[in-house]
């Protein structure tokens, strides 16, 4: 059912997020400049929702993942929560699929967020030192936020993949989903020489594999979302289980 709501609303074919390949390709709106390192920069999204229910928040971001959306939700300010979704070439298709999943009730009033107002288009007049701030600016909006991802779901938390995509995505940064894609885009970098925002990955999995990923906030310390019963956090590279997991990290930017 779901999914025939947002085929007829064309949403997922016109954003470019459905359907997605095994490894994720990162989408680029047209006429869009690419970010450095390949990440592409997110066309037009739209923004939609005021919740004061985190896990609100996380059962519409549920629903519009669940119709092919990359969806993601966000601390909008202090206890509210919004929603982000969709990365449209245009602002006419975003705001015609915006139009049709309001008229299905899917969500109620909505605002389109356009390249020009992402964080990373005033990256070339600012510096990569203005955007690194402002992805841990980003970052540290969803500490304390519980590890929820999917609603009531104990099965499906806010991971830690699903945190820094969001932080990158909010960006205006079309990060992949899954921490090892995530690993395998972004250029290595040597523990002693990382920058806020970068991102450090590790093997807590037993298996060698890529499996936990963060957001490097300086002065060796991580923010990630560390697990199912936990709070968004903070915490320090030099703890013992952290380097014991650590697989390096990696820039983007």
């Amino acid at each position: 059912m779901l999914m025939s709501i947002f085929i007829a609303a064309g949403c997922a074919a016109r954003s470019g997020d459905h359907p997605r390949p095994a490894v994720k390709k990162t989408t680029e709106a047209a006429g869009a400049p690419r970010a450095k390192k390949g990440l592409a920069r997110l066309g037009y999204a739209i923004q939609a929702g005021a919740f004061t229910n985190v896990e609100n928040a996380a059962r519409l971001t549920e629903t519009l993942q669940a119709g092919g959306l990359n969806a993601t939700y966000f601390v909008a300010d202090k206890g509210a929560y919004k929603v982000q979704f969709g990365n449209f070439p245009s602002r006419q298709e975003a705001r015609e699929c915006a139009e049709l999943l309001q008229a299905v009730g899917v969500i109620d009033a909505f605002y389109i967020v356009a390249p020009g107002e992402y964080t990373a288009a005033r990256q070339a007049q600012y510096g990569d030192a203005y955007l690194r701030q402002e992805l841990i600016k980003t970052a540290r909006r969803y500490m304390g936020v519980p590890y929820l991802w999917g609603g009531t779901s104990p099965e499906a938390g806010f991971d830690c993949s699903g945190l820094t995509m969001a932080v990158y995505q909010l960006n205006g940064l079309d990060l992949p989903r899954v921490s090892r894609d995530q690993f395998e885009a972004g250029a290595p970098i040597e523990e002693k020489k990382l920058q806020k925002g970068d991102l450090v990955f590790f093997s807590t999995s037993g298996t060698g594999k890529i499996s936990h990923v963060g957001i490097y906030a300086g002065n060796g310390k991580f923010i990630h979302a560390p697990g199912r019963g936990k709070k968004i956090r903070a915490d320090k590279l030099s703890h013992a289980y952290y380097r014991r997991h650590y697989k390096g990290g990696r820039s983007y930017l």
